[in-house]
């Protein structure tokens, strides 16, 4: 059975002026990529546990603040190449949280107390075990930035927000 994981994407403004917030892959891999190393914020959904909960959920922990309580759209369930599902959920949020204390976006998201960490190998097949957090950084992107820097499984995400809104 394939992992099913749940994600919930933030954005706001509309057409060219739209954003989403999306969440930079955390660990010694990751630190030195910027495309294609990017994620909408999500985790595995938990047995017996619902799409909207393990996304909210799994935004917590992974930035360490709470989703918005804001009602969310379904974008659908995305395949990756590897068979692991993914759903989306997206959430407009007022254009004024960007900047704001209410901001989910950080430039560095290891100053946060709570976020989640995972840990890695590194480097590989040496044994050595270092403790990461699962995601660094958040940011504000465009549409067409984010196509650049999503993971190549979350791509279809932009173009299912960009029918949605």
């Amino acid at each position: 059975m394939p992992v099913t994981s749940a994600g919930l994407l933030l954005h706001h403004g509309r057409g060219a002026d739209a954003h989403v917030l999306v969440a930079h892959m955390g660990g010694p891999f990751w630190a030195r990529k910027d495309e294609r190393a990017w994620s909408v914020p999500k985790g595995i959904v938990e047995p017996g546990e619902d799409v909207a909960t393990a996304a909210r959920r799994e935004f917590a922990e992974e930035l360490g603040v709470p989703a918005p309580d804001l009602p969310a759209v379904d974008l659908g369930a995305f395949r990756y190449s590897s068979g692991k599902v993914v759903h989306v959920l997206a959430v407009e949020v007022p254009a004024g949280i960007v900047g704001s204390p209410d901001d989910p976006a950080c430039p560095d998201l290891t100053t946060r107390p709570g976020i989640s960490t995972v840990q890695v190998e590194w480097p590989p097949r040496s044994g050595r075990r270092l403790e990461v957090p699962e995601v660094d950084r958040a940011a504000w992107v465009t549409l067409a930035e984010a196509r650049r820097l999503l993971v190549a499984g979350q791509q279809p995400v932009v173009d299912a927000l960009e029918s949605a809104i």
